[in-house]
């Protein structure tokens, strides 16, 4: 008993994730190890016998059976405690080590669990805040508004006289997690020893699962959260995020602003507080999309309880334990992949996986590419505003089970997120795709954001070879001026930083050439008009008896290049005039205005030269 109670006072005292320290807690000391394994192996081990015995017989053949099984496992996930309840939730992101049918299964995992009992609660709010409850809240609840895995919530108010939530921390929760982790990160090394199918690092795995779960325990950790996510997201007038109250705030204990709003899948309770469904949904989309692409701090976990409808027309985000972060490399990367799946380009984007860290630099992608056509070749054609994103990502979990991939922690996470926002979004309205929803943020990003390698793939979405296409520039910019937030002047200046930059140049050399013809064309009619009025005899022999054509006075800024630029930009909403007027100074200083000009009289030149020779002196 003395070693067991060792063994639960030092685990208390880890504040980080240290499998090294957990392992010396529990290998030198077993008594507690003993008992927990026979609590989690014998269950986890009669499981697998079944599964055997069915594969054996070949009833995992049959769908129906092989759900059932996948529901046993994750049930089974749930009796085992917490930290096999996030396991199971770590596992449902990753499609390169769990077939499809379980990985459907334990992203249904909820982290629900009974409430504990009060009197611990109580205690353990006085403990870590050092002071009698009644000397800093004037009341609070002693029964739990809700409960899950890690806590529980109780109401109340402060001594302010603030109204705020107070999570508590489960009794002894670091110390079932620190032992569970060590029973869990033991049978990953198991696995990856003597299971030859299974290719990741399973216990690289549970190592960044247990980073996050003691992330997600220090309650102090996601009070900064909070507060950082509050502070990126301030200038969003839609968005809510509790105040934090850091005196009554502890390792184990959380307060908060209490805030009254309703779930935002509850449509009738929406609707009730005189509140759009539709456009809830729209803000959440967008606001997860900046977090993603833009701050690169985001909230992994947007569950329904997560989310909330306020009466004054914002969405509020809680729960900040679970937060991940996304490099900017990592956000470029993404784009610059959106981009290659747009154009179809299957070859570069399973290079883009790469450098994404899905595969390795040495992994054959040859037989990845056909199969990247084969899931999303039909839905590209059906466009990316209808694409069903989760059918997407079920196929693309298959090829990833298939294939040696290996799913970086941050993008399963994403997966996550995006998925869960889109079932939320689906039962507000049935015919909702994210991707649709997502592509005039991207398209906006594309065309604004100044990084160098988000300006090489706008190039590659705007030319086919040396030719540019103007439809696919109109695409662009009309699915840019969806989004909710579009800069018209930054973007303005983006498309004149485009023209005038190294990867404008097969589109000033068009504009060159169009201006060329053009000016070589009206020139030419000229010439044939003066000679239609001189005497025949004082005619030159190649121009006697010539007619003109019938466009030779269309105007220069007719060009098709111009036309088709003008026609796109008088298309966006809030465009005049006047916002191209002003930045013609700018475009006058041009360096490469200059190369232009040199350019456009050297070919005229030529033209002039060429006319001389072969149609004013040499006969009709």
């Amino acid at each position: 008993m003395p070693n067991e109670l060792g063994d639960f006072i030092e685990a208390s005292g880890l504040l980080s994730y240290d499998p090294e320290a957990i392992t010396r807690i529990y290998a030198g000391h077993p008594q507690r190890l003993i008992k927990r394994l026979w609590q989690t192996l014998v269950p986890i081990g009669l499981y697998l016998l079944g599964v055997s015995t069915d594969w054996l017989f070949g009833l995992l053949k049959n769908k129906e059976r092989s759900r059932q099984r996948a529901k046993e496992a994750a049930e089974l996930l749930v009796d085992l405690g917490p930290a096999f309840i996030k396991a199971g939730q770590a596992l449902s992101t990753r499609p390169d080590i769990v077939p499809p049918v379980l990985l459907e299964e334990l992203a249904q995992l909820q982290d629900q669990l009974p409430g504990f009992d009060s009197a611990l609660a109580m205690a353990c709010i006085e403990e870590d805040l050092g002071a009698p409850i009644n000397s800093i809240y004037e009341q609070l609840d002693s029964e739990p508004i809700s409960a899950a895995s890690l806590g529980q919530v109780h109401k109340g108010v402060l001594k302010s006289g603030e109204v705020v939530a107070v999570k508590v921390q489960r009794p002894g929760l670091r110390e079932q997690i620190t032992l569970d982790l060590y029973i869990v990160r033991n049978i990953a090394a198991w696995l990856n020893r003597n299971v030859g199918l299974i290719r990741s690092d399973l216990v690289a795995l549970i190592d960044e699962l247990g980073k996050r779960v003691f992330e997600e325990m220090d309650y102090c950790n996601e009070a900064s959260n909070a507060e950082a996510f509050a502070r990126l997201h301030r200038a969003n007038p839609r968005i809510a995020v509790p105040a934090i109250y850091r005196h009554a705030t502890s390792r184990r204990v959380l307060t908060m602003e209490w805030i009254d709003g309703v779930k935002l899948t509850n449509l009738e309770a929406v609707r009730g507080i005189g509140v759009d469904p539709d456009d809830m949904v729209a803000v959440g989309v967008n606001c997860s999309l900046q977090q993603l692409l833009e701050h690169g701090f985001f909230h992994a976990d947007p569950h329904p309880g997560n989310l909330l409808a306020l009466a004054d027309g914002r969405l509020a985000y809680l729960d900040f334990g679970m937060m991940s972060e996304v490099s900017r490399e990592s956000r470029t990367g993404l784009i610059q992949a959106v981009v290659h799946l747009v154009n179809r380009n299957f070859g570069k984007l399973s290079k883009d996986f790469v450098s994404l860290g899905f595969l390795a630099e040495d992994v054959n992608l040859e037989p990845i590419v056909p199969a990247f056509e084969g899931v999303f070749g039909q839905a590209i054609e059906m466009g990316v505003s209808r694409m069903d994103f989760k059918a997407v990502t079920d196929d693309l979990s298959g090829v990833m089970y298939r294939f040696p991939f290996r799913v970086p922690p941050y993008y399963a996470l994403i997966i996550r997120s995006l998925v869960t926002l889109e079932g939320i979004a689906l039962s507000v309205d049935p015919e909702f795709k994210i991707l649709g929803a997502a592509y005039p943020y991207f398209a906006r990003r594309l065309m604004e954001d100044p990084d160098p390698s988000l300006r090489e793939s706008l190039k590659e979405m705007l030319f086919d070879g040396d030719i540019f296409r103007w439809q696919r520039l109109d695409n662009l910019v009309a699915s840019a001026s969806q989004g909710s937030q579009l800069d018209l002047d930054g973007l303005l200046d983006q498309v004149l930083d485009f023209l005038f930059s190294s990867n404008g140049g097969l589109l000033r050399d068009q504009l060159v050439d169009a201006a060329i013809q053009r000016v070589d064309s009206v020139a030419w009619q000229t010439t044939l008009r003066l000679s239609g009025r001189l005497p025949q005899r004082l005619q030159p022999p190649g121009l006697k008896q010539r007619a003109v054509e019938a466009d030779a006075t269309a105007p220069l800024l007719d060009l098709e290049p111009v036309r088709q630029l003008v026609l796109i930009l008088q298309a966006l909403p809030g465009f005049e005039p006047q916002l191209l007027l002003k930045r013609l100074p700018r475009v006058l200083s041009e360096p490469n205005l200059r190369d232009m000009g040199l350019k456009m009289a050297k070919g005229l030149a030529e033209r002039s030269v060429v006319r001389l020779l072969r149609d004013v002196l040499v006969p009709a």
